[in-house]
């Protein structure tokens, strides 16, 4: 008995947190600094928070990234990506309303 009731409790659990566990792997795949090694300790715990919470934005966070460039093409960075991002990301919430 305690077993069948174990395995319908491992079984549930999967079925809730199988996005999550695919979050988890793209994100963990992502963490690596800019020469390409894995990132470590208070880095990458960071840098999992974020990514974990952009991934459950949904798809209106990566549109948003993707959309994040200047009139040259080139990607935006530091501020002006700061706040194109926040900009953006209200506009979608608000649209979803």
């Amino acid at each position: 008995m305690k077993k069948t009731l174990f395995a319908a409790l491992v079984a549930a659990c999967g079925l809730f947190a199988g996005s999550s566990f695919a979050a988890n792997a793209e994100c963990e795949a992502k963490a690596v600094d800019k020469n390409g090694k894995a990132l470590a300790g208070a880095a990458k715990t960071s840098f999992m928070k974020k990514c974990e919470a952009g991934a459950g934005a949904g798809a209106g966070g990566s549109a948003c990234a993707a959309k994040a460039v200047d009139k040259n093409g080139k990607a935006l960075a530091g501020a002006a990506k700061t706040s194109f991002m926040k900009k953006c990301e209200a506009d979608a919430g608000a649209a979803k309303k």
